[in-house]
């Protein structure tokens, strides 16, 4: 019985916010009102933008109120509004979501008041249920009553919040929109980045390798001895620019992936970024199927920019790398105990990081509260 209370205590209370929310809308009807009078009459026009943000606020609160109790997340899927005022009419006017919103709203005008008939079956049910539970031994038959109503009311708000089809279709288009010109521009900054290396470096230094031939060509006769250090300087020069050459192809995809793959380079990494790293390993057994290159690298990066991270801004000498295969991916989670505070426009890595990830249509997840942890969890996905 104590349970039963206590769930339709849950179920009143979810009940009680959606009827303030639907008395609210009540009220809402007079700023509709205003914008559709101002709308067709042109000077108020203006109006519209503003009214279709305010209603995707008010149905983002309800889809919020909604998972609550479900315990499943309805999406969102909603063209941005800005540009001119014409572009932003067009938009509200002929987004999907707009009139997903708008339905909703009209139906909340009558289901959101489910909560009468909740409140009366309390008495009926404590005694009835009382009775049943206490001293007959039998289920509840009243109060559950509650949560179904508090169910039903859930479940038209999920059926008439889903946006449709054509909504998600165009979210999903705008999304990979905005990671095509991500990856675009991250794969540019990339390619600086490398024509700079090998500007600055390699070619600076076969350059004077060149020249220090050439002198020890010209000292070869006259001056064995001073041709001989040259020679010696221009193997030592050469040895640097290998080195460099090295580390210039390891920033585009490291060796030691193709040859010892995924959880063997992070091991490598780990051993090598002079901090106390544990590594956990789940579902990547040596021998088993890898994940494609492009994933390996991706997670590769993540772990190596994010104990780069821990070494410089963390203050934490430990940290730890946990890698997991997921049924259609692979996680990666990168742990510290320092003192927190993250901040993706400090110049951390972890704006690069996230683009890389969403190249692959991944996900990050960065949790860094002041005083610490840092928690980044990245998740891609791959077929096996």
């Amino acid at each position: 019985m104590r349970a039963t209370v206590r769930q339709a205590g849950r179920a009143t209370a979810h009940l009680t916010v959606a009827a303030a929310m639907a008395f609210g809308m009540y009220l809402f009807i007079t700023v509709l009102l205003i914008t559709a009078i101002g709308t067709v009459a042109v000077i108020g026009a203006w109006l519209l933008p503003e009214t279709v943000l305010l209603v995707r606020r008010i149905a983002g609160a309800k889809r919020r109120l909604t998972t609550a109790w479900t315990g499943r997340e309805i999406p969102e899927a909603y063209q941005a509004l800005d540009g001119p005022l014409t572009e932003r009419l067009r938009t509200a006017v002929r987004d999907p979501g707009t009139l997903t919103d708008l339905r909703w709203l009209a139906a909340y005008y009558v289901y959101g008041a489910l909560l009468f008939l909740a409140l009366p079956l309390w008495p009926v049910g404590l005694v009835v249920d009382g009775v049943s539970c206490g001293l007959l031994r039998r289920r509840a038959v009243v109060l559950p009553w509650i949560v179904r109503l508090a169910d039903l009311e859930a479940g038209w708000s999920t059926a008439l919040l889903r946006p449709s089809p054509k909504a998600l279709l165009a979210a999903r288009v705008e999304q990979l929109s905005a990671t095509r010109a991500d990856a675009i521009a991250a794969h540019g900054a990339e390619l600086r980045r490398i024509e700079r290396d090998l500007h600055d470096g390699a070619q600076a230094r076969l350059v004077a390798l060149s020249m220090r031939i050439g002198l020890a060509k010209r000292a070869y006769d006259r001056d064995p001895d001073a041709a001989r250090k040259l020679l010696d300087d221009a193997q030592a020069q050469a040895e640097e620019a290998l080195a460099e050459l090295r580390q210039v192809v390891r920033g585009i995809h490291p060796p030691i992936l193709t040859d010892r793959g995924l959880v063997g380079a992070v091991r490598a990494l780990a051993a090598g970024s002079g901090l106390l790293v544990t590594v956990d390993v789940a579902g990547l057994e040596d021998d088993g199927p890898r994940a494609p290159a492009a994933v390996e690298a991706a997670a590769y990066f993540v772990v190596a920019e994010a104990l780069t991270n821990v070494a410089k801004h963390s203050g934490s000498p430990m940290a730890s790398v946990r890698i997991a295969r997921l049924r259609r991916g692979i996680r990666v989670e990168v742990a510290d105990e320092g003192h927190g505070g993250a901040d993706e426009s400090a110049g951390s890595g972890l704006l690069g990081m996230r683009r890389r990830v969403a190249a692959l249509d991944g996900t990050v997840r960065t949790s860094s509260p002041v005083g610490g942890p840092t928690v980044v969890a990245v998740e891609l996905p791959c077929v096996w």
